[in-house]
């Protein structure tokens, strides 16, 4: 057998493997679209974001976004916190970004230890009734 008929036998078996294979993706596409989906995921639009902690020391939440605010609490290192919103304010490390967090007493914490998930949204445009009644005046201290 001659390399010419040996490249042509192999792109015959080739050509079917190919052929074979996009059936078999068209097939399941179709079986995938008339199936009935069974767990719908949460569009991310509407997931809430979170941070997790990355101080491996902890990191602290105050009552304003900034150094000087009295402590209200603290995190570990990996604890995961929901988060409302964020402003810019003092900066920590570089990083003027602070968020305020969904717990009971919204309190804050820098942006320079904690990894986001989700978009979190700036203060000013989050709607009145996303930020907690008595934080309100936190944000008020908060500049930018």
């Amino acid at each position: 057998m001659s390399t010419t008929e040996i490249l042509v036998a192999r792109g015959k078996k080739l050509a079917a493997v190919t052929g074979a294979l996009t059936a078999a993706v068209a097939l399941g596409a179709t079986l995938s679209v008339a199936s009935p989906a069974h767990a719908t995921p949460e569009p991310i639009t509407t997931m809430k974001p979170y941070g997790t902690v990355t101080a491996k020391m902890g990191l602290s939440a105050r009552q304003y976004p900034s150094t000087d605010a009295s402590v209200r609490g603290y995190y570990r290192h990996r604890a995961q916190i929901g988060l409302v919103c964020k402003v810019r304010t003092q900066s920590v490390g570089g990083n003027s970004v602070w968020y305020l967090t969904r717990e009971e007493r919204g309190s804050w914490i820098t942006a320079k230890y904690v990894t986001n998930a989700g978009y979190v949204k700036y203060c000013k445009d989050v709607q009145r009734g996303g930020i907690r009644p008595g934080s309100g005046n936190a944000a008020k201290h908060a500049v930018g």
